[in-house]
């Protein structure tokens, strides 16, 4: 198959790198505005050829892996189906769904199939020198069916995914996509956010972390063009998750406030067991 990716940053480059070490039988294409990034990937054989226009590889394409920023997604999919052939499949890796499937389904022939997924890993550093073939390996991956998707296509997706050594696929709705992620990642992230950001800089904070503090802010070395799209996007689900946090926040300030030990001790071993019930 011929197989092209569009966007060669981090997560575009880690997929052309990964097919490339587990599915060399397919030649893999990359569409970038940046002409570097398309002469670096050429170079180190991430892909077989880069292109800035679209029109010159679209055609050919069999699978076409969006790996953009949401907010873009939608003129691109404008600007680049009349080049698709009958049967192409496309597929994209972005952390939202519902409003990206309502944009764009109207968008699409008949004869293109659009398998919404989300890759449940990545690294931080933005770029195409922090991709990794490896990245991928043993994490999990999400398809987001809708009623105009083909079961062919479906599975083409989830067996490509798999022979990349993701270990998981999982097939769930749109809206269960958004409510799930909307806590285990854009949760995190605003609570990172929240909790680096209330620190005093006055106090040299740094001189003084430990591994507690580290794990916990290590996400907020964070794309602030992508972000922003994806809490706006889902901003239904965030903010009601936000307010559930909020209150279980509450709940421990005021159990330290009235030195409610026994409070403290049901919150703590609580969540000890909500912690090894998702590790085990």
């Amino acid at each position: 198959m011929k197989i092209v990716i569009v966007g060669l940053g981090n997560i575009g480059g880690s997929f052309a790198l990964n097919l490339a070490k587990h599915l060399p039988e397919h030649e893999v294409f990359g569409i970038d505005v940046d002409k570097e990034a398309l002469l670096y990937a050429e170079q180190q054989n991430i892909i077989s050829k880069g292109y800035q226009n679209p029109e010159n590889i679209i055609p050919a394409a069999d699978i076409i892996i969006f790996s953009v920023y949401p907010g873009i997604l939608k003129s691109l999919i404008e600007k680049y189906t009349p080049y698709m052939k009958e049967n192409t499949i496309i597929t994209d890796v972005t952390g939202v769904k519902r409003a990206l499937i309502n944009q764009i389904e109207p968008l699409l022939p008949a004869t293109v199939d659009f398998i919404f997924g989300h890759p449940m890993a990545g690294r931080e550093n933005r770029g195409l020198h922090f991709s990794s073939a490896e990245v991928f390996e043993g994490a999990n991956y999400l398809l987001t069916p809708t009623e105009r998707n083909d079961s062919r296509n479906i599975n083409t997706i989830k067996e490509l995914v798999q022979q990349m050594g993701f270990k998981e696929v999982s097939l769930i709705t749109p809206e269960f996509h958004d409510e799930v992620i909307g806590f285990t990642s854009q949760l995190a992230h605003v609570i990172a956010l929240s909790l680096i950001n209330s620190d005093d800089p006055k106090r040299e904070t740094k001189r003084y972390t430990g591994d507690s503090y580290r794990d916990l802010t290590r996400i907020t070395n964070i794309n602030e063009a992508l972000w922003p799209e994806l809490f706006v996007m889902n901003k239904d689900y965030l903010r009601e998750h936000i307010g559930r946090f909020k209150d279980q926040l509450n709940h421990l300030s005021e159990a330290i406030e009235n030195e409610d030990f026994n409070a403290m001790k049901e919150m703590m071993i609580e969540a000890r067991n909500r912690y090894h019930d998702l590790h085990n």
